[in-house]
């Protein structure tokens, strides 16, 4: 970010630079601002606000602190370049084709600010090593099955008996888990595969057992998916065969599912519902994919979901929990009780204002006694 023949680091008077343009569009990015939006928020014209993104021009004081206020950061947030900022293509979307670019856009700006404090509290405390094993896109159904197999192996799971918390073995496996409310129920859960793999969660859907599916169905991108553009029918077919593979293998599956020439028995799917903590429209889908209901029997309980108004909430949905967050929610919360003051130091030199932190992480600031001013805010002054 320089201006025609200046050093690196220095604006157009041979000045240090402390401005620079592309911190300012990652910031309107996570707001979800338009350009004339924000010009309208700061009394400047789409072109202006383009022209200090781009780095054509440079912000008054004045104008840098009314951006910053607009935008839920502080100065500082602009005084350091963009390093690194997560990619399209380092991100699964569920629905990507259907999904409007500006919430693209903006999801995978808020991971790119996610990320800088994720990394910044891995220098202050350790977190899982990242253990997602690795997998060449399968080439066939019983590909899938045999890495959702090998992945439930990997991670000590065993083949026989059901994941006590699908949260749990992401989170373990190194991956941070959050979910930005305001935007999860436009463009369902996506991951984001990154050094520290990041999951956002949907808080659209109420049921555990389609958040553990959701939590299955990204672990399997991160596995199956590098490097591949993602949201189309075909892999995230793939993603979710590999989810129900992993939640209930086959051979578990084949021995409880429970067998009957003509209807299915409703009261065992719920039954094994319950036990393995999986819906039963996902349960009847494995059925079918392992051929153990033919597709008339499978149309069959999907209309039956249907009509019975259990499309989208289950009986006995409230009898499977809700699986929260807790790695990132841990971390800060050990770092801010260490030392409340240096929380505040850190959130300063990344520029976060409260705002913003809760947007990203859904945690609330810790709070400071009044007579403290942190170091990083006192920079700022």
């Amino acid at each position: 970010m320089t201006t025609k023949g200046s050093a690196p680091g220095q604006g157009p008077a041979g000045r240090a630079r402390f401005f620079y343009g592309d911190k300012l569009r990652l910031a309107r990015l996570i707001t979800g601002l338009s350009l004339d939006e924000l010009g309208g928020l700061v009394a400047a014209s789409r072109q202006f606000v383009h022209q200090l993104e781009t780095g054509a021009k440079e912000p008054t004081d004045e104008m840098r602190d009314a951006l910053a206020a607009a935008l839920a950061v502080t100065s500082a947030f602009f005084a350091t370049p963009a390093t690194n900022p997560v990619r399209e293509e380092d991100c699964h979307f569920r629905r990507l084709a259907s999904a409007p670019r500006a919430l693209i856009a903006q999801a995978v700006a808020r991971g790119t600010a996610l990320e800088a404090l994720v990394d910044a509290l891995e220098g202050q405390v350790r977190m899982p090593i990242v253990d997602f094993p690795e997998e060449a896109r399968p080439a066939s159904p019983d590909a899938i099955e045999r890495i959702a197999e090998n992945a439930r192996q990997h991670w000590g799971l065993g083949l026989d008996g059901p994941i006590t918390s699908m949260m749990r073995v992401v989170e373990n496996a190194g991956a941070v888990v959050v979910h930005f409310d305001d935007l999860t129920d436009r463009i369902d859960a996506l991951s984001m595969a990154r050094r520290r793999p990041i999951i956002v969660r949907s808080t659209a859907k109420a049921a555990g057992a389609r958040l553990r599916f959701d939590l299955a169905h990204e672990a399997a991108h991160l596995i199956m998916h590098q490097g591949i553009v993602t949201g189309d029918s075909v892999t995230e077919g793939e993603a979710h065969r590999f989810a129900g593979a992993f939640l209930i293998p086959r051979t578990a599956f084949a021995r409880e599912f429970p067998r009957s020439r003509r209807a299915l028995d409703w009261n065992a799917l719920f039954t094994m519902k319950l036990r393995w903590k999986v819906s039963v429209r996902a349960i009847a889908r494995r059925a079918f994919d392992l051929g153990l209901i033919d597709a008339a029997q499978y149309r069959t309980a999907n209309i039956q979901l249907v009509k019975t108004g259990q499309a989208k909430a289950e009986r006995y949905d409230e009898r499977v929990a809700v699986e929260e967050p807790e790695l990132l929610r841990a971390a800060i919360s050990w770092v801010s009780n260490r030392d409340t003051i240096f929380m505040h130091h850190l959130l300063a030199n990344l520029g976060m204002a409260p705002e913003l932190f809760a947007r990203l992480t859904g945690e609330r600031m810790p709070t400071l006694p009044d007579n403290v001013v942190p170091l990083g805010m006192a920079k700022l002054l």
